[in-house]
This record gives structure tokens, C-alpha cells and sequence, in this order.
């Protein structure tokens, strides 16, 4: 064995009696790097403007017709590759649970399912005086937790009502009749609408595809329930929404050819710009790797020429106006070239995120030109109905109303499940090790340093127990990570500990650091993107919930990295650096508590020069994670999306072997402690692959009820390599 050992410790600090006054607040004293608590979103970001550039510039070579028809074929096949494969078309089983008389219009309560069990809840507005078949709009609603029976959205669907057309008006999931989340006591919605969206999404993008399939599959479905219907005419179909009924218009009609007519209402701006402005949205609006693969907003336009396209937009709307205007250029300069000029317009009115008469105005007429069905365009006062009179189940909810309803939840763990068979019978294979080896850098986005980096020294306190040296390494992106070393003065080893703390170098760090001082370890502590000097950041964003964005989540989504791979990466960085400090750092050791044992199992994968892993508090598997209803949002930035299409954590526990692997307490959700049953059951896996190689020892399972005892162990553990 080397004679030198670095520890790689990834904790959460509690107390310990090291000295309060010592300022480890690296940039405040580096005024260049002040803005380093947005490093994650940031890097995200600059790695998402490459994409755009380099796709802009791609448009820009498109002169003919033929060379926007080869875009469009493109496009088309991109959109479905990134949504699908979508679900299999079954029987709606649609009936009607009520009506509704007016004296100019019906509604009739209407219920599908638009995949088995996956209930659809809407209302079919129909006008009376009406010849032949009568062009359909669906309706789809922005995030408001009443759905469609909001009074904002019923003004526009009622005056399309009496204007001619039928109406399909339907709850998109997780509002409405369709919320997820209820309170046992009351039955009302927990959540709210882009909560209900994200949370179960972000379990979805664990099994490597976007939400937006089943919010897109909703639209199709609907449009499968008119073309049932034999007072509508299916050459005449439209459809128009605000907000996310924006985005589920854009991208429904996108894909689906039988929508003749698509109005989008604040929504449509660039990517350039939401990044710049409010950050990637809820779930549904980000499809994985868009950025990277070469989308945006316009293409979701764009596709659809020649047919009729409509963007309704305010100048002070949340989703940039000048997105809007630059979008709205590239699509008109691609429906002159299609030969569909008069085909694509934009309205704009001064004012934020709403629908104003100016728009509804623009988009009744825009549906009369374009769905045939001539009349005056002037927006009327309507009389809305109360919202329980709209209500399609009894009680208001689906969940409480019907048996075996599906939601986004048990959907994607269905493709959890699939996914799990499948990886079990990869681990039969004799190289899978190798083949998770090869792909977790792709699948995570990991970038091995590339030589030794420079550390910038940023002063010292002298104590009477250890010296407090402060550093700096130049990140894996356009950033500075900040470190701080405790070198004891007394039992002096010839050892390093990299210590990481995820609230950051300013807190108080845990006793196990004082026990490793006291043993005579050198202590490294350091930042990492998203936490410490290096996060939160400013954005909060649509989908903040329980203190994390899950939109800055989203953002490394769009352009195909993660955050577990960007900090393994820096992990890795600072081993490098380590190794040549002074060049006495040269075997490394490694423990982590929390999720963030993701990161390191990870780095220790990739990089064999960590030869021993402790996980103190791990996540057992990201399967756990997207398995559980109710997960803790903080362990998501330790996840991958996608990764288990390829991989799980206990493949990366047993591609660490022959090194030594100890797991103390492991946990299935945040402060859950797993029975020795279901710990056991979970690491079968990585338990075998030591086995085989005749390394048992090595790979140990600890349940402990003491810390104390636990961290005894750790020290014992770590002198026995």
C-alpha cells in the first residue's frame, strides 16, 4: 500500500469547537468572482447559449424552400425522438357524466381516458344553431388550479361558443378534476398546478424522458375524442391556450398534423432569452437534451408550415417580448420560404402575462378566417358558470370520484419498473461492469482533468492545534472553487482529508472533522457548484419546492449535463491538485454522508486513484427515489436524468470493487433509515460482484443507532485499507 492517504469527505456540518473568527469567505476577498453563488446556473446557461449560437447559425444557412422542408422533416423527427416512444393508443371509454343547457349553447361533462386509467376530465361546449359539421377548438388551460372552469378561461371559451365553434375544454394534470397531491383530511389539492407538475416530472426525467409526453399525449387524445363526435368536422380543428396552455398548444400541434389551426398565447419566446430572464419553467415545458439536440421555440412553429399559426403575446410578459419578436422573425422569414406568408401572424399587446381584449380579439378572428367560419370578431360580456356547475365527477376530483386512477406518479413508475427488469438482466451479463464504466461519463457528464491546476493561496491562520490555509482551483466550468486546509500541528500523519461541506465553508464544521484532526489528518474543505459560496443563486424559479429549484435542475437537462456530474468533475479536480500539493498526497480514501454520495461514487468510478469509499446516509438507488410518491426534492440535484435507462447507484457500488466500500445507515428517503432487510435487498448487486472477486470484507453494510459508535467504526475502517 502507498504510504499517504487522502480522505474525501462530503458532509453535513453540525458543531465543533474550531475557532468562529476565521473568514473563509473566499469572494468577498476575490471581488472578480463575486457572482459565484450562480457558478451552477450560470455554467448551465453559457453551455445552453453554445447550443443556441451554433443552431442560429445552422438557420442561417437555410435560403430555399427545399432546405426548410428538409428542417421541417427534421424537426418532426427530433420532437418525437425527444418525447417518445408516446403511449399506445386504447380505447378512450368516453362518456358523458352531465349536461348543461343555455339558451344559444350546451355543455356536456365529458370523461376519457386517454391511456387506461389515465382520466381526462372535460367539457364539450357546443352552440345550438349550428348547419352541417362545425370546425372544433380545443381548449387547453394555463396553470391555474380551477382548470378550465377558471373565469378567465371561461370568457374566451364561451365567446368562441357563441361564435360558432365547438369547444373541447380539458384539465391538463394536476389541475382541474385531475390533482395528484390531496390531503387525506380534506381532499383539496396540496399543491399547486407547477408542482404538481414537477415533482412527479422530475421522477420522470430519471427514466430519460420529459413529462411533456403525457401533456402532449392529452392533446392528441382530445383531438382522437372530436374526431368521435359527429356534429364536428375533422378537416377543422384548432387549438389555443395561455400560458402552459401555451405550451401545450405549441407542442401538440407541433406533432399532431390533424390540427389545422394553432394559436399559442404567452408562451412562445426564445430559450436565449428565458434562460436570461426567467429560467427554465416547470417540468413539461423542458424537453431532455433540447438545447443540445438543436431546438427552440421556433421550430415548435416553424414544423407546422404551411398550416395557420397564430402567436398572441404582451409586451410585459414574463416570457421575454423580445424572445417573442426575434422567434416570430425566424418562423416568417420560414413561412415566406414554404410559400405560406399569409400563414403565420403575432399580435402584441402592453401588458404582462395576461389574455387582453386586443389578443382574444385577434385570435377569434385568426379561427374565423382559418377554420371557415365567418363572423364578427368583437369579444362579448359572457355569463361564466360557478365552478363546481362544470364539475365532470361528483366530488370534484378524480382521485376521490373514480377507482385505479393513474397519475404522472404510477405512469412513470410502471417505466421505473420496466427499466429495473431490464438493467437486472444486464447485470447477468459479464460486461456490464465494464459497459457502466464506459457510459457513466456520457450519461453524467463528466470531464476528467487534464493535468495538474494551479492552486491560488489566499492566506493562512496559525492556531495552536493546526494551521488554516486558504485556496482556490479554477472550476471545470468558468468559476473558482474554494477550499480551505486545516493542517494539524499535532499527531501529525502524512494523510489528507478532502472535507466538502454542502451548506458551506462558512459553517461550523461536524465533529467528525474534529475526530480526524485529532487523529492527525490534514482537513481539506471545499465548495462545489449549487451550494456554499458556489449557490443557491438567484434563481428560485416555477417549481421551487422545499427550499430547491428544481428549474436550475431542469436547465442542465436541456443541454445534456448534470449536477452530479459537473461536481464529481470538480471533485476530481481538486484530487488532481491535491496529488501534487506539495506531492504528498497520493492514495486516497473517500466517505460521504447524505446524497451526495451520488457525486462520489461517481468520481470514485471514473477515477481509481480513490481506492477507499465510506457513504455515511446514502441514497440506495435512484429507483428509490423515483419509486417513492412522496421523495425529499433535496436529494434530485444528486440524481441524473436518464441514468437508469444505462445504470443505478448500486452498479456504480460495485464497479468500485476490489476497492473498499463501507455504507453506514443507508436511507431510501431523507432521514429514513432502511431495515437491514431492505438494505440487504437493495445491494444484492454490488454484494455479488465483491463476492466474486473474492472481496467480501471489503464491501460491509453498517446500521448503527449511535453516531459515535458509526464514526469509531469509520476511523478503524479508514486504517485498515
Amino acid at each position: 500500500m502507498k504510504n499517504t492517504i487522502l480522505l474525501l469527505i462530503l458532509l453535513i456540518p453540525c458543531s465543533l469547537s474550531l475557532q468562529a473568527q476565521e473568514d473563509l469567505a473566499l469572494f468577498d476577498y476575490w471581488k472578480y468572482y463575486s457572482d459565484a453563488d450562480n457558478a451552477l446556473y450560470k455554467h448551465f446557461s453559457d453551455k445552453a447559449f453554445t447550443h443556441l449560437a451554433n443552431r442560429k447559425e445552422q438557420i442561417a444557412t437555410l435560403s430555399t424552400k427545399a432546405d426548410w422542408e428538409e428542417r421541417q422533416r427534421w424537426v418532426k423527427g427530433k420532437l418525437m425522438d425527444l418525447l417518445g416512444p408516446l403511449p399506445e393508443k386504447t380505447p378512450l371509454n368516453a362518456k358523458v357524466t352531465g349536461t348543461i343547457e343555455r339558451e344559444d349553447f350546451r355543455v356536456e361533462k365529458v370523461l376519457f381516458e386517454s391511456i387506461p386509467g389515465y382520466y381526462v376530465t372535460a367539457g364539450l361546449f357546443i352552440p345550438k344553431n349550428r348547419k352541417g359539421k362545425t370546425p372544433a377548438i380545443i381548449y387547453a388551460s394555463g396553470h391555474t388550479s380551477q382548470g378550465f372552469r377558471s373565469d378567465t378561461y371561461q370568457h374566451i371559451i364561451i365567446n368562441l361558443v357563441k361564435k360558432g365553434f365547438i369547444v373541447l375544454a380539458f384539465d391538463p394534470v394536476g389541475q382541474g378534476e385531475r390533482f395528484q397531491y390531496l390531503d387525506p383530511e380534506n381532499g383539496k389539492a396540496r399543491f399547486g398546478p407547477t408542482k404538481e407538475h414537477s415533482y412527479p416530472g422530475a421522477q420522470c426525467y430519471l427514466a430519460g424522458y420529459s413529462p411533456t409526453r403525457y401533456f402532449v399525449w392529452d392533446g392528441m387524445r382530445a383531438v382522437d375524442y372530436l374526431l368521435t363526435r359527429p356534429e364536428v368536422d375533422p378537416d377543422r380543428i384548432g387549438m389555443t391556450g395561455r400560458s402552459g396552455g401555451g405550451t401545450q398548444t405549441a407542442y401538440t400541434a407541433a406533432v399532431d398534423d390533424r390540427i389545422l389551426a394553432a394559436a399559442p398565447e404567452c408562451f412562445i419566446t426564445s430559450m436565449e432569452y428565458v434562460l436570461k430572464t426567467i429560467g427554465p419553467q416547470d417540468a413539461e415545458q423542458n424537453l431532455s437534451r433540447m438545447l443540445v439536440e438543436g431546438l427552440d421555440h421556433a421550430d415548435l412553429l416553424t414544423v407546422r408550415a404551411p398550416k395557420p399559426t397564430l402567436m398572441l403575446t404582451t409586451t410585459r410578459d414574463f416570457f421575454s417580448i423580445q424572445g417573442a419578436r426575434e422567434t416570430f422573425a425566424e418562423v416568417k422569414m420560414a413561412y415566406e420560404k414554404l410559400s405560406a406568408k399569409e400563414a403565420i401572424g403575432m399580435v402584441e399587446d402592453d401588458e404582462g402575462h395576461a389574455s387582453t381584449k386586443k389578443n382574444r380579439e385577434a385570435m377569434y378572428a385568426f379561427f374565423q378566417k382559418n377554420l371557415g367560419l365567418a363572423g364578427d370578431p368583437s369579444d362579448l360580456e359572457v355569463e361564466t358558470f360557478k365552478e363546481e356547475t362544470l364539475w365532470v365527477t361528483k366530488t370534484g376530483q378524480v382521485a376521490t370520484s373514480l377507482q385505479g386512477e393513474e397519475t404522472l406518479f404510477s405512469l412513470n413508475k410502471q417505466q421505473i419498473e420496466t427499466l429495473q427488469t431490464k438493467l437486472e438482466k444486464q447485470r447477468k451479463q459479464a460486461t456490464h461492469i465494464a459497459e457502466v464504466r464506459k457510459k457513466i461519463k456520457t450519461q453524467a457528464g463528466i470531464v476528467l482533468p487534464n493535468g495538474p491546476r494551479k492552486l491560488l493561496f489566499s492566506g493562512r491562520y496559525v492556531k495552536e492545534d493546526y494551521l488554516l490555509e486558504k485556496y482556490m482551483l479554477v472550476g471545470t466550468g468558468d468559476y473558482m472553487l474554494p477550499g480551505a486546509l486545516y493542517i494539524p500541528t499535532q499527531n501529525k500523519k502524512d494523510q489528507l482529508v478532502l472535507f466538502l461541506a454542502e451548506t458551506g465553508l462558512s459553517e461550523r464544521p461536524d465533529t467528525l472533522l474534529h475526530a480526524l484532526l485529532q487523529e492527525g489528518y490534514a482537513v481539506l474543505r471545499i465548495d462545489l457548484p449549487g451550494f456554499g459560496a458556489l449557490g443557491p443563486g438567484y434563481l428560485k424559479g416555477d417549481a421551487y419546492i422545499d427550499g430547491v429549484s428544481l428549474n436550475q435542475w431542469f436547465a442542465g437537462i436541456l443541454v445534456g449535463e448534470s449536477v452530479v456530474g459537473l461536481r464529481a468533475s470538480d471533485i476530481l479536480k481538486w484530487v488532481a491538485a491535491m496529488k501534487n500539493h506539495a506531492g504528498r498526497y497520493q492514495q486516497i480514501s473517500a466517505v460521504s454522508i447524505g446524497p451526495l454520495g451520488s457525486e462520489l461514487l461517481h468520481a470514485a468510478v471514473v477515477n481509481e486513484d480513490i481506492d477507499q469509499v465510506f457513504l455515511w446516509k446514502p441514497m440506495l438507488s435512484y429507483a428509490a427515489i423515483a419509486s417513492n410518491k412522496e421523495y425529499p426534492t433535496s436529494w434530485v440535484y444528486s440524481t441524473i436524468a436518464g441514468a437508469l435507462t444505462t445504470y443505478d447507484l448500486p452498479d456504480l457500488m460495485a464497479a468500485v470493487a476490489p476497492r473498499k466500500l463501507w455504507l453506514m445507515n443507508p436511507q431510501l428517503t431523507a432521514n429514513e433509515k432502511v431495515s437491514d432487510q431492505v438494505a440487504v435487498s437493495h445491494l444484492a448487486y454490488p454484494n455479488s460482484v465483491f463476492a466474486a472477486q473474492k472481496k467480501s470484507a471489503l464491501f460491509k453494510l453498517l446500521i448503527e443507532e449511535q453516531e459515535g459508535l458509526l464514526i469509531k467504526e469509520l476511523l478503524n475502517g479508514l486504517k485498515k485499507p
